[in-house]
Parts: C-alpha cells; sequence; structure tokens
C-alpha cells in the first residue's frame, strides 16, 4: 500500500512540475496564447491554446462578441434567426467594413456564427495574408466563398446528421482574388505542385489549427471546389478534423 501511494505521489508531483515549467516556459516567451487559461486575443499569433479557445466561443457569445471588439473587428451582430429541424441560430454576426480586416469577402455581406468569424479573423492575419506574401509575392484583397447558414443536412441528405451550416457554425471557401489581378480557386489550383497549390494546402493547413473542422479536396469529391471550415461543438473533447 505504501508502494501505491509512493507511486501515486510521484506521479501528481511529476504533473505539478511539468506544469510549473510549461507556465515558465511560456511566460518567459511572453506568449500568453500558448497557456490554457488566459483569454483569448484574437490579434495575438496564433499558439498552442488558440484553436481551443476559438471552439469554446460556440457556448459564449457574450465572451465571442467582446473578443472580436478587443481585436477592433468591426461587425453587426444579426438577430436571432429560427428554422426547421435544428437550423437557426443566436450567435450570427455580419463583418462590417473598417477595422484592422484588410481582406473583403465575395459576395459581400456575409453572415455566420460568431466562433466562425472570430476563427477567420485570425485565419486571415496570421495564416492567409502571410502566405500569400511569401509564398505567391502579393497580398489577398478578397476572399470569394460558398455562404455559411443553409438549413440542410448533411450532403443535402433527407435523413441523417444536420450540418454545421444549419447553425451558421461553418463557411465554404471556394477562392482567392490578389491584389495583383491573379485568382486562384480551389476546384481549378488544388492540384499540382505550382505555387497556387502550395498556397492552397498552406492555408488549409494553418486552417487546422484555428477551426474545428477543415475538410478540402483531400477528404471526398464533395469537396472538390472549396475548404470546409466549420465549428462544431464536440462536447468540449476538443478534437479536429483536419483533412
Amino acid at each position: 500500500m505504501r508502494a501505491v501511494r509512493r507511486v501515486a505521489g510521484l506521479i501528481v508531483g511529476g504533473g505539478i512540475a511539468v506544469a510549473l515549467l510549461f507556465l515558465a516556459w511560456s511566460s518567459l516567451r511572453g506568449r500568453p496564447q500558448d497557456l490554457p487559461w488566459t483569454p483569448l486575443d484574437l490579434a495575438q499569433p496564433v499558439g498552442l491554446f488558440t484553436g481551443r479557445k476559438l471552439t469554446a466561443l460556440t457556448d459564449d457569445f457574450p465572451a465571442c462578441r467582446a473578443a472580436l471588439d478587443r481585436a477592433g473587428v468591426r461587425y453587426t451582430a444579426l438577430p436571432p434567426r429560427a428554422g426547421a429541424g435544428e437550423c437557426g441560430y443566436a450567435d450570427g454576426v455580419r463583418f462590417t467594413a473598417g477595422g484592422p480586416r484588410r481582406i473583403g469577402l465575395a459576395p459581400a455581406g456575409l453572415g455566420t456564427a460568431c466562433p466562425v468569424a472570430a476563427a477567420l479573423a485570425v485565419w486571415e492575419w496570421e495564416v492567409v495574408q502571410p502566405a500569400a506574401r511569401s509564398i505567391l509575392g502579393s497580398p489577398i484583397v478578397t476572399i470569394d466563398h460558398f455562404g455559411s447558414y443553409s438549413c440542410r443536412r448533411l450532403y443535402g441528405r433527407d435523413a441523417g446528421s444536420w450540418s454545421e451550416h444549419s447553425t451558421a457554425d461553418a463557411i465554404d471557401i471556394a477562392g482567392f482574388r490578389l491584389a495583383d489581378g491573379r485568382r486562384i480557386t480551389v476546384a481549378r489550383d488544388w492540384q499540382g505542385d505550382d505555387d497556387a497549390a502550395r498556397f492552397l494546402r498552406a492555408v488549409r493547413d494553418g486552417a487546422c489549427d484555428l477551426f474545428a473542422t477543415t475538410l478540402s479536396p483531400d477528404y471526398n469529391a464533395a469537396h472538390r471546389d472549396h475548404l470546409h471550415l466549420d465549428q462544431a461543438a464536440r462536447g468540449g473533447m476538443g478534437w479536429r478534423a483536419c483533412r
């Protein structure tokens, strides 16, 4: 019995030591986004816990709006929307002009769940724009999308699980327009190893750190022409789907 207690004590002591080392490491680096208990700051570079903090916003609309406000993101809160079955949302926002966001969305007037908007802002600042400049040599001025809210089940079936689109917790990204006039689309440019394909894979991989689900043409034929990004609530499990 004493041996069991001794082992248990060593395990607990080791866990505390690891936690203290982790705290010291993160503090010395000056990166609060690497700590699980610090508030989410959308203006900070992506950290070890940024993705989990973004996903947690699905349960807290006021906290999500506060995060957008602190980062200077301009938006309008949308009125609640009800729909058939499990459709509808109560945490919708629409980006508006101004603020630090420099990438437009086409079609304009996109409304989406607040946690998706928060993740989109970080993705644009920390993933899309840096990848465009380093790989393509030109900034992105517009992101083309296929929309967010759609009252439907997965893959448009008559039965089965509801899509994250049914609650505006998803967005489908179709392509990107650059300042130099080029246009990159998932449908045309995903295959191959040229700069356009490298860019698309880079922004897909970066999205995996920020969204609960990131699906690309590598997943199945239904995603051959877009990147599906969503903030699915998975009961606090925290696992992410990325392909």
